[in-house]
Parts: structure tokens; C-alpha cells; sequence
């Protein structure tokens, strides 16, 4: 008989509502996740099936984020294991503090624990609450007839059959469907266009701009004034690297500890993982944290430059004189988490007015209800997903953007 299926014998076990106990090597009974090498999950009456005793090494189904492989038998590193998913269950209502320290103590390293993200909708699942997880991979093979049998508590499964209307109205769709054979088939239509016009148009304006390039380089060099003009105050202050202030409540999404996770690789981290992490590793904490950032230009001739710009980020005054008599002249946006007490230290104390200086940011969470605090300031809010990391992409992107939009405006000398 094959083993049963990890994630399902768990989520059938808490539907049981039997007691889940564990064996030491020796198969001795033991409380404690540690010192077990079992985990026995009792099994529904009505399902038909025996008391399930798995490795609690066991890998499940349950994928851990950014991780792609489907297998968790040929690639088990890629998946969170038996004893991960019954603690997240088990400390479902727990505090982020507790639960990671019962990880710790029950020898499940950070790498391997069910993201603080992710407990409660995991929790969800194997309580039945929902019926689909976006990290859970699906049964395969017997494995999977065997699963739904069990899940259905039937060994036989009705099989479907189809309404005659349905098949006549797929039918009707079928005659109108239109077959697209490769990716061009998708851009071909009934008339063919002709963009050579438009080719034309551009290679004359490209020609234009040369042309006129070539003539302000032609007076530049006969011109030793030109070629002796000292710098203006503009280009002196694009020297000047721009500043972010984020706030330093303990309830801020964004803290200095996954700042640069988030704004340089475009990748959201708990705050609480991310400083855990670091102190495993022995990194001090940075009261200035420096944010790269890649920044592609098109010049006049049409030929695309990248250049690397550089940001930093500090969430206190103290850290923030640090840049000179009036380093607020540099500061570009505030990342507040509606809390007007953050503004207090500040060069303008007034929420309207600091952010009609400044560009404003209220990052929360994709579930929050909406902040009454920060309808009347000048803010742009924007969301982060729990779970859906690969969503943080397009967030930042719209960080970016909407940032170099208000500095383009407001503070242009700053625009690298």
C-alpha cells in the first residue's frame, strides 16, 4: 500500500477532530515536535482509512515561495515539511514572537518554518475553510484518485455526463472560433498595413537631431568660454544624492532591516523575518541603509544608456542631520504609516504641509480596511499581498514611477 498523501492525511486529521500525537525513534509517545520522528494523524471513521503515522520530515505539497518545481519527492528542499505545516496549523492563533520562537525550539531553521505570511491562509486550508491554496501542487498520479476516494469517502466516483444543450451550444462557439497557429497568425489580419511612412517620419526627425547635435558640439569647441564656464548650482546638486525617510514604528511594513530587499530587488520580506535573519548573522543594524537603483535613458540619437542611481534611506532625524546643514533640501519622499506622531521631529511638523513639500507614501497591507488618518494628506497608498510575492514587482515599479513623476515636477535638480 502506498504512503498517503502528507498535506491531506493532515487536513483529514484535523477535520477529525481526534487528537494528533507523536513517536520518538524507538516509537516511544512524546509531547514535544522536537523529539519526535513520527507524527501519527488519526483518520476520519467515514473515510475509510487507517491512522496515518508519517516522517515528520515528511515533504509536503505545500511549496515555499519563489520555488517552482512541482515534485516534492525529487525535490523536497523545495517544499515545507510535515513538521512546518503542523506548527503553522498549530500556532495558527499565535503571536509572530511565539510562533517563531516554538519554530526555533521545535528545530525547524527560518528557511523551512511557513512564512508568518502565509500561516494563516495555510491554516485556512487544512481547517477547510477554503478549498484552494496558490502554493499547494496538485496530487498526481494514483496518488490523486486515491486522495479524492478518501477526501469523498466513496470508492467509486459517479462519472460525468453531459447535457445535450451544452453540447450543441459548444458546438455553435466551436464553428465561430478562429485557430491561431503561432504568435504572428495573432497580428495578422484581413488587410495588410504598411508602416513605411511612419518608418520614414522617425528616421527624419533621428537625422534632425544628429544634425542639430553635431552643430552645438561645432560651437562648444570654438568657444573657449564655453569650454571655461564653471559649473552651475543645478549640476552641482545633482551630486547630491536624494533621501527617503521611512518611519521607525515598530508597525511599519518597510523598516530599514528589508528596505533594500524591497526597493532595489523588488521583493517584499517581514520585517520581522528580515531582522530575525540578520541577527542570526551577526549584522549590525545600519542607521543609514544605501538603495541602488538601475535607470535605462534614451538620448537624443535613440541609443539607450544605463546609468545606477543612488538613494538613502533612514527612518530618524539623528540619522538624517548626518547629510549636511539642511539635508531636507535632499529628502524627497516620507513612507508614513498614518501615525501624525512620526512628523513631530521633523522640519514641517504639519502632515499638509510636509507632504505638499515632499512626495508621501501609506504602504499597508492588501487587506487593510482604508486609513481615515491620511484622506486629507497628500499621500499615495499603496498595497502589498501577504502571499502573493511575485505581485511585488509591479508595486515598486509603481513606487518608482510615481516618484520620479512628483520629482520631475517638484525637485527636478534631484532627478539623476
Amino acid at each position: 500500500m502506498s504512503e498517503p498523501d502528507a498535506l491531506l492525511a493532515l487536513r483529514q486529521s484535523i477535520h477529525s477532530k481526534k487528537a494528533i500525537s507523536f513517536l520518538t525513534t524507538d516509537q516511544k509517545p512524546t509531547s514535544s515536535l522536537i523529539e519526535a520522528a513520527f507524527i501519527i494523524l488519526p483518520q476520519p471513521s467515514s473515510a475509510n482509512v487507517p491512522t496515518a503515522t508519517l516522517s515528520k520530515a515528511t515533504p509536503t505539497r505545500l511549496r515555499k515561495p519563489n520555488h517552482t518545481q512541482t515534485d516534492p519527492s525529487t525535490h523536497p528542499a523545495d517544499f515545507y515539511g510535515l513538521d512546518a505545516v503542523y506548527l503553522a496549523w498549530s500556532m495558527r492563533e499565535a503571536a509572530t514572537a511565539e510562533y517563531m520562537k516554538n519554530a526555533r525550539d521545535s528545530g525547524i531553521a527560518i528557511t523551512n518554518m511557513v512564512a508568518i505570511t502565509e500561516k494563516q491562509s495555510v491554516a485556512d486550508w487544512l481547517e477547510g475553510k477554503t478549498d484552494n491554496h496558490p502554493n499547494i501542487v496538485p496530487l498526481q498520479g494514483k496518488q490523486k484518485g486515491a486522495a479524492a476516494t478518501a477526501a469523498s469517502g466513496s470508492s467509486q466516483k459517479r462519472r460525468y455526463v453531459p447535457d445535450s444543450v451544452d453540447i450543441d451550444a459548444v458546438k455553435r462557439i466551436k464553428l465561430n472560433e478562429v485557430e491561431l497557429t503561432d504568435r504572428n497568425t495573432v497580428l495578422r489580419g484581413t488587410k495588410q498595413s504598411n508602416f513605411s511612412s511612419v518608418k520614414n517620419l522617425i528616421s527624419d526627425r533621428i537625422k534632425k537631431m544628429r544634425e542639430a547635435q553635431a552643430a552645438i558640439a561645432a560651437g562648444a569647441g570654438s568657444s573657449s568660454v564655453a569650454r571655461t564656464e564653471p559649473k552651475s548650482p543645478s549640476k552641482k546638486a545633482r551630486q547630491a544624492h536624494p533621501i527617503i525617510v521611512i518611519s521607525s514604528s515598530p508597525t511599519a511594513l518597510i523598516t530599514l532591516w528589508n528596505v533594500r530587499k524591497f526597493l532595489q530587488d523588488s521583493e517584499f520580506e517581514d520585517p520581522v523575518i528580515a531582522k530575525t535573519k540578520a541577527a542570526e548573522e551577526n549584522t549590525l543594524r545600519e542607521d543609514v541603509v544605501v538603495v541602488y537603483r538601475k535607470r535605462t535613458h534614451i538620448e537624443p540619437g535613440g541609443r539607450e544608456t544605463e546609468t545606477q542611481v543612488k538613494y538613502f534611506v533612514v527612518d530618524g532625524i539623528e540619522a538624517l542631520n548626518k547629510f549636511g546643514a539642511d539635508p531636507w533640501e535632499r529628502v524627497i519622499c516620507v513612507l508614513t504609516t498614518g501615525q501624525a506622531w512620526q512628523f513631530k521631529p521633523y522640519k514641517w511638523s504639519e502632515p499638509r504641509e510636509l507632504f505638499h513639500r515632499v512626495k508621501g507614501f501609506y504602504i499597508s497591507w492588501s487587506h487593510d480596511p482604508p486609513n481615515p488618518k491620511i484622506k486629507e494628506w497628500n499621500v499615495t497608498e499603496l498595497k502589498i499581498d501577504p502571499n502573493k510575492r511575485h505581485l511585488d514587482k509591479s508595486t515598486v515599479a509603481q513606487f518608482w514611477k510615481t516618484l520620479d513623476a512628483w520629482i520631475g515636477t517638484s525637485k527636478p535638480h534631484l532627478l539623476v
